[in-house]
């Protein structure tokens, strides 16, 4: 069975926060937060302007992005745990030192 997400809608996969800090101290999993960043597993089709035109997303499968701690619905998809939200929450997309480099 595949997924895929209806207009602007995207499939996350939450990337899991380090478990020790800088200095080595374990944080235990009461004291961890919601991980805040995540990887495009699947988009839709995007969404439509005023118009009617369709107005495609800005990110696609196998971006890294940042969003708000609350954003999306958490789903169960064979047996592992994703996020659906909107384009809209995402807060924007983590590009790695190599592809700011090329675009330079």
């Amino acid at each position: 069975m595949k997924f895929r997400p209806l207009h602007d809608r995207i499939l996350v996969r939450r990337i899991e926060a380090e478990e020790k800090t800088a200095g080595g101290i374990i944080i235990p999993d009461t004291a961890k937060e919601k991980p805040q960043e995540g990887e495009v597993v699947a988009v839709g089709p995007g969404g439509r302007d005023e118009a009617g035109k369709p107005v495609e997303l800005d990110v696609k499968v196998g971006d890294r992005i940042l969003f708000s701690k609350w954003s999306g619905t958490e789903i169960k998809l064979h047996g592992e745990d994703l996020l659906i939200m909107k384009e809209s929450d995402v807060m924007g997309v983590i590009e790695s030192a190599s592809e700011t480099r090329k675009a330079a």
